[in-house]
């Protein structure tokens, strides 16, 4: 599951709603770009925004759509969009400048052969959203209410080929009152397997967090926990990224763990860690390998005493290998060397 952080755009300006409506709008930043660039620093895997005027109205607004360009510009993350995108021109356009994924809403219901050429030209680079209050659809801004059911459009949408919904409960958008967690599992049970669910509404702090990872969904769109305080980024990715590692031990994978001289930057050793191994890494502060010859673990330095004092672990985008600088005592090699990397191949 991937944090999405929010920037919602009405007027130019960083706002947040409360269950979507426009007259609880509360400014929660001074700068989109500069709000987007804190998202990345905190290792955001993408940013969503909105163009809260282009939903309500119809269409999207010229000035906020310049906004969304330029931080598809001039950030290096990717972005996904929503909000008053209802004509094929409006797809291209924010696809032609930068933006990652764009979401289609209200045109759903209005016009599923859009939907369709959509798909067809831009495959995952299209997302369909679903917004509902009591679990009744809800579009044009969350101004007029359908009765149709939030799982029955699901399953409409996925029969037009999008592999990617966005589902807001209306009635705890910005209210911090908890993720609507009976729902996700609902549209998670009614759609396939491979359909991506990104959640969105309500969520307060890291409880949220860590219930929605449980249901192994794609991603949870966060915006007033934010902008409030009362959830951190930083931890809420980090969490995160630990949920991906040890999924992907997790059917008996094995990580790939590069041991880095933390004061020199000396590479001295390539090891591996299956779960047990990991976990005891993380409680210990010391290496921890899985040998595959021998079929057991093994702590770096437990018969020679040079052992490998952790400094800080790193890992890469896919969360299947470490960099972990470490206090090396001694040598790190069974040679006698520092390194195990003391042969040259080429120069």
């Amino acid at each position: 599951m991937i944090i999405l952080p929010a920037i919602d755009i009405l007027d130019g300006k960083c706002v947040r709603l409360s269950q979507g409506e426009y007259g609880t709008a509360e400014r929660v930043a001074a700068d989109p770009l500069e709000t987007a660039r804190h998202f990345a620093k905190c290792g955001a895997e993408y940013i969503h925004m909105v163009d809260l005027n282009g939903a309500k109205d119809g269409r999207p607004n010229p000035a906020n759509a310049a906004i969304f360009a330029e931080v598809a510009r001039c950030v290096d993350v990717p972005v996904e969009l929503g909000g008053g995108i209802r004509t094929m021109e409006t797809v291209d356009y924010y696809i032609s400048r930068g933006i990652s994924r764009v979401i289609l809403g209200s045109v759903v219901l209005t016009d599923k052969g859009l939907v369709v050429r959509a798909v067809e030209k831009y495959s995952d680079k299209i997302a369909v959203g679903i917004d509902a209050k009591d679990r009744k659809v809800k579009t044009n801004g969350w101004l007029v209410e359908n009765e149709l059911d939030f799982t029955e459009l699901a399953l409409e949408i996925e029969k037009l080929g999008v592999d990617n919904i966005i589902y807001t409960d209306i009635g705890r958008d910005g209210m911090l009152s908890g993720a609507n967690i009976e729902h996700y599992e609902e549209l998670k049970s009614a759609v396939s397997s491979g359909m991506k669910i990104t959640a969105s509404g309500g969520v307060a702090d890291i409880a949220d967090i860590k219930a929605l990872a449980n249901l192994d969904i794609y991603g949870v769109i966060c915006g007033k926990s934010i902008y409030s305080g009362s959830l951190d980024l930083s931890e809420a990715i980090r969490y995160t990224d630990l949920c991906k590692i040890r999924k992907n031990l997790s059917n008996g994978g094995l990580l790939a763990a590069i041991i880095q001289d933390y004061e020199t930057g000396e590479v001295l050793q390539l090891g591996y860690m299956n779960e047990e191994s990991f976990v005891k890494t993380l409680e210990t502060k010391r290496t921890w390998f899985y040998s595959r010859s021998r079929n057991k673990l093994w702590n770096k330095g437990e018969t020679s005493g040079h052992f490998q004092n952790i400094k800080s672990i790193h890992y890469d985008c896919d969360a299947d290998a470490l960099l972990i600088k470490a206090e090396q005592l001694g040598t790190a090699c069974h040679t006698g060397n520092k390194s195990c990397f003391f042969r040259e191949l080429m120069s």
